[in-house]
């Protein structure tokens, strides 16, 4: 039977662009994975790590241009949002780059032998080392942050470890033009072509996470398609790390103190991160808790006019059109639940934004409009009226693990409620923000991108600095003679390396 063949496809119209490439083989990926794994030595010296890292951010950057056309035909999402996208990438492979460098990621510990201690203590030095090859799924709504050259393939090469990327369907393109690109830089410092190789295809995916050459896996997309690979991770003879982020809701409260000060600002806010990107960002609000009364009216009018001014907007394949159009079909015929502004089709191939209304007694126990409480892909948001603080900590006590959650508060609020609020908040969420919007994650080191399940499916973070350490793990050598010693462990830090000896810094 022929392979069958990978298109680029235009969202914008649906036809086919052109074959990229044709869906790898249970035999491709067992060839692609043993290369990654033959040449794993090939990444531990760190300084080249580093350089290469920095050289495949400066090779993305002179590409741009193809590297943001081929993006926009097969993505829609437009040249300004890709050209800010390509520059975030290129600064996540620049930022590990400089996480290797430093070399604290190590997390390196020395206790020297002291047999005055009880029990005694024996000579101990611990560090990291990487896992192996890494699988690294793309994801759909990032063709190049959370892709071929995102932060899964950055941390786990900075990490040592040679990555196998699962390309996704929707921008087959990007990916192969990337993946050259990483694959050049690499060349560049005599590092093997081998330690990125991109492959296409289900069942490409579904072989990628079985192979027992394969040491940890990283994903972005749908709780379906996730829990499917990790649950698949699980069940290995040898199971392995499986890093996803499959979903999240990104619930919002708005105190009636903050609607009373600034309606009208909270309202436009809403509108403009909740469609953000045609509401295909990972961390965009699907769910907010406003005030009945007053105040939460002056907030839905400002909000309705923002919306009501979003054009249409092109979704990342119909397949998700058609899931949106279904989704909020199924949500607006709900008892009770209206629509100031109805989310729908806007053409034959665009969605229009909007949003729904219900009152939030409808949401604090178990009944028909649970999916309410779902996530759903695209520019649509569901606000619940409260008309209590009891009311507003029974819905929070229903809703499934997030990426984000916000707290909205008036410039003086910061009172017992308040601080209760933030404390129900917390709990649901990997990311707790006052007085801001998700959308947009800055890449800093601080950053913590991940949440209880099912927004990630493991506690780790898949942006800023600490994203590394999924990759590694790690070892103590005890009793072991110097000469034996990794040099990053020898007593005379040959490396200069930041270490803790005897539980002190140094």
């Amino acid at each position: 039977m022929a392979a069958a063949p990978v298109w680029s496809v235009d969202p914008r119209t649906g036809n086919p662009r052109e074959q990229v490439a044709v869906e790898a083989t249970a035999e491709e990926v067992d060839r692609a994975v043993r290369a990654a794994h033959a040449v794993r030595a090939s990444l531990a010296d760190r300084t080249v790590r580093a350089a290469f890292l920095r050289t495949a951010a400066d090779l993305l950057t002179e590409a741009g241009e193809h590297v943001i056309e081929a993006a926009d035909a097969e993505t829609a999402l437009g040249p300004a949002r890709l050209t800010g996208e390509l520059a975030r990438t290129a600064a996540q492979l620049r930022a590990f780059a400089e996480v290797v460098d430093e070399g604290a990621y190590l997390d390196i510990h020395i206790d020297h032998e002291d047999a005055t201690r009880t029990p005694p203590w024996p000579d101990l030095r611990r560090y990291k080392i990487p896992l192996g090859v890494v699988a690294v799924y793309a994801a759909s709504n990032f063709p190049l942050a959370f892709s071929v050259p995102g932060g899964d393939t950055a941390s786990a090469l900075a990490a040592g470890c040679p990555v196998v990327v699962k390309a996704h369907p929707d921008h087959p393109a990007t990916s192969e033009l990337c993946g050259a690109v990483l694959r050049r830089a690499a060349a560049r410092h005599g590092l093997p072509e081998d330690i990125l190789t991109v492959v296409h295809g289900f069942e490409a995916g579904v072989e990628l996470v079985k192979h027992p050459l394969v040491s940890a896996a990283g994903f972005t997309g749908s709780i379906r398609g996730g829990r499917a690979l990790f649950n698949a991770a699980a069940a290995r003879p040898v199971p392995i790390p499986f890093h996803g982020e499959l979903g999240s809701l990104n619930p919002v409260v708005i105190t009636e103190p903050a609607a009373a000060e600034r309606g009208e600002q909270l309202g436009a806010g809403l509108g403009g991160s909740m469609t953000m990107g045609a509401g295909q960002f990972c961390t965009k609000p699907g769910f907010v808790l406003a005030p009945a009364g007053e105040n939460g009216d002056r907030l839905l009018k400002s909000l309705t006019g923002a919306v009501s001014d979003t054009e249409a907007g092109v979704l990342l394949d119909h397949r998700m059109r058609d899931a949106f159009l279904a989704g909020v079909s199924e949500r607006a015929a709900l008892p009770d639940v209206e629509a100031p502004v109805t989310p729908g089709a806007g053409g034959e191939h665009t969605v229009a934004a909007g949003f729904l209304t219900v009152p939030a007694q409808l949401l604090a126990t178990e009944g028909p409009h649970d999916a309410l409480l779902e996530e759903c892909f695209g520019p649509v948001t569901v606000v619940a009226r409260y008309t209590s603080d009891d009311e507003i900590t029974a819905v929070l006590s229903r809703l499934p693990g997030n990426l984000t959650a916000t707290l909205q508060i008036a410039t003086e609020e910061t009172d017992d409620s308040a601080a209760a609020l933030l404390d129900a908040l917390t709990p649901l969420a990997g990311r707790v923000l006052v007085n801001g919007w998700p959308t947009g994650v800055a890449v800093a080191p601080a950053q913590h991108h991940g949440g209880p399940y099912p927004a990630t499916t493991s506690t780790s973070t898949s942006v800023g600095a600490t994203a590394i350490e999924r990759w590694l793990r790690p070892v103590s050598y005890q009793t072991t003679p110097d000469a034996l010693l990794p040099p990053e462990l020898r007593e005379d830090n040959p490396l200069g390396l930041p270490r803790r000896v005897n539980g002190h810094r140094s």
